[in-house]
């Protein structure tokens, strides 16, 4: 393994180098919606299956769109020169800022947007710090809350083969000042109402893991890692979101909407029509591990026993080709699995998981860790138009496709499309379809899920739902969206995801189990829907510096289901509407709802 490794580094260091390695962050929705608009205009060339990109393969996408000026207009041009000033590092200069100290040639202090750019002069070293500093408030007829964040963002690539980054931001939300009594009677409540996101809630937001606070919630969010690359790919170790499968609303094969994960990820651009991903991450299981344990001294002199989550690993990869300008296809696989240690298998990048599962655990004729199949496919058919769709395969068998078999596979797909450039410059119609079958991310495994810290890693809505997403979005300046969107989503009967039980000697005591979960009727029974219509708008005054507004109404409610089946999800549960409202939805967003959002950052 030592000689691999110092093999691999040798030939990047040999080899010519290119700019630097960091991700941009999916949040950075700003340059993905401008990219989005030169792809969809024909401009440039990309695959956009799978986010972030580089910061890298976004300064090559500004200076192809460059070299095409004639093709943009008044307003293109103008974001262009704005955001290859966003990237000035990538292209061996520093930035220009307003107001600033700069010699123009190695460094540039800016202050009217916070940022400290540095490069050496003969170009190895380049390196940029920014502050981090935001406060969005929320209203509605609910009451109000507070969310506030600060912290900072570094940057560093060294010798031109070596990136550095990482990012601290320090989040809370403070639902109890202005808040109605009347909605919020204890302080429990209090304290749920301001918390926005939990792994049971159906919605959109990124998902976190709460720390303790009295006042609502509190979290911290820690991302960064280090990069070894070369022109035709990069081996690194870091935390980030990631995003597979193409989406203007949330992926159904992964959202980047989970917690970010610590990982070891590969990518391979040896030319410009092929890209290769692979993973290899440490996921949170949070289940407890009854095996593991610290022990801990107590007031009374006694021990308690301190008990660990269990281990829970996850490896894919996906396969990107752009043959033509006008066609992008991708296809992977994945596996979650949930041994005592990493197993050395799964770090082979160029594998189908499956096979390899079915020879490390089949001849022990115990149950197979949980692995997954998935592909997207991405069309522009003529200038101004993009097709797209995405199919996630939990499981599948052909003969379930046959009309006289019942069961139906576990399986998710997302349809959409995006109009954009015509007949009005800047305006742009999009629209998601998805739906996903009953059993999809599940499994009888708790540990094995297709989850990290409780959030589903596709998309938000889980197994059994459908959602429906449009969007008429406008930019009528530079460094402004305007963007009126509709969701409607539904969630239908939740089932238990049951394994046949069988006796120590392997006689099958019932017929039930998944096969009778996935041979339910799907998309029969609602238990819960929202629909929601909002109008967002975001200006990025400067580089580095945001402000944006929400308005918006919403119209959650959940439908009684108190003849659920023993294989209900909630079997044993009141399951009334009241009972899934508050499983599914934040206290904040119950029932009817106007609210509004402003907000102001430096970062995002």
């Amino acid at each position: 393994m030592r000689k691999v490794f110092v093999l691999i580094v040798s030939i990047m260091l040999i080899v010519p180098l290119t700019a630097q390695n960091i991700p941009v962050p999916l949040n950075y929705t700003m340059i993905y919606d401008f990219l989005d608009e030169l792809l969809t205009d024909g401009v440039i060339v990309h695959q956009t299956a799978v986010r972030p990109y580089s910061r890298k393969q976004v300064a090559e996408m500004l200076v192809d769109a460059q070299s095409r000026d004639s093709l943009l207009n008044k307003r293109q041009k103008e974001e262009l020169k704005f955001y290859l000033n966003v990237f000035a590092l990538e292209r061996d200069t520093v930035p220009d800022n307003y107001v600033q100290y700069t010699d123009h040639q190695t460094y540039n202090l800016s202050l009217a947007n916070p940022q400290f750019s540095y490069i050496s002069k003969n170009k190895q070293f380049k390196m940029s710090i920014e502050p981090i500093l935001g406060m969005d408030l929320y209203a509605s007829t609910k009451g109000a809350i507070i969310k506030r964040w600060w912290g900072a963002d570094i940057k560093m690539d060294i010798a031109k083969h070596v990136s550095i980054w990482g990012s601290l931001r320090d989040v809370s939300y403070n639902g109890t000042v202005g808040l109605r009594d009347k909605y919020f009677p204890t302080n429990s409540d209090k304290i749920d109402g301001a918390k926005l996101t939990k792994p049971n809630y159906l919605n959109n937001e990124a998902g976190v893991q709460y720390k303790e606070a009295t006042y609502g919630g509190d979290f911290s969010d820690s991302k960064g890692g280090i990069s070894l690359y070369a022109w035709f790919g990069s081996i690194s170790v870091q935390r980030e979101n990631i995003r597979w499968g193409d989406s203007y609303h949330s992926s159904n094969i992964l959202s980047g909407r989970n917690p970010a994960v610590p990982m070891i990820s590969l990518q391979l651009t040896p030319c410009r029509w092929f890209q290769f991903d692979y993973f290899h991450a440490w996921l949170v299981s949070n289940v407890v591990d009854s095996t593991r344990y610290y022990i801990e001294n107590n007031t009374a002199g006694g021990t308690d026993k301190e008990y660990r989550p269990h281990n829970k690993f996850m490896a894919a990869n996906m396969f990107t080709f752009t043959p033509i300008k006008y066609i992008s296809f991708a296809f992977g696989n994945s596996i979650v699995y949930a041994e005592k240690n990493v197993q050395a298998a799964y770090f082979i990048p160029f594998a189908f998981y499956k096979s390899l599962d079915h020879l490390l655990t089949k001849g022990l004729g115990v149950e197979n860790q949980n692995s997954q199949a998935f592909f997207t496919l991405t069309i522009r058919p003529v200038e101004h138009l993009k097709l797209y769709g995405s199919f996630y395969l939990d499981e599948f068998k052909f003969n379930r496709l046959k009309k006289s078999n019942t069961e139906r596979n576990p399986v998710s797909y997302l349809i959409g499309f995006d109009w954009s450039g015509w007949p009005i410059k800047g305006l742009s119609l999009k629209g998601e379809f998805m739906r996903s079958y009953i059993a999809c991310y599940t499994h009888s495994i708790d540990v094995l899920t297709w989850q990290s810290n409780g959030y589903q890693m596709g998309h938000y809505m889980g197994d059994n739902a459908q959602s429906i997403y449009t969007e008429i979005s406008y930019r009528p300046y530079k460094g402004m969206v305007l963007k009126l969107s509709y969701t409607d989503d539904t969630k239908y009967n939740s089932y238990a995801y049951l394994r046949v039980y069988r006796t120590p000697t392997g006689i099958k005591i019932s017929d039930g189990g998944i096969g009778e979960t996935i041979s339910q009727k799907p998309f029969n029974k609602a238990i819960f829907r929202n629909s929601i219509i909002a109008l967002d708008g975001i200006y990025e005054v400067h580089p580095n510096m945001y402000l944006r507004v929400n308005l918006s109404y919403n119209h959650a409610r959940g439908y009684d289901n108190l003849t659920q089946s023993i294989k209900s999800e909630d079997a044993g549960s009141d399951c009334t509407a009241q009972y899934y409202l508050n499983k599914f939805a934040p206290t904040f967003y119950h029932g009817k709802n106007f609210s509004a959002m402003v907000g102001f950052s430096f970062g995002f």
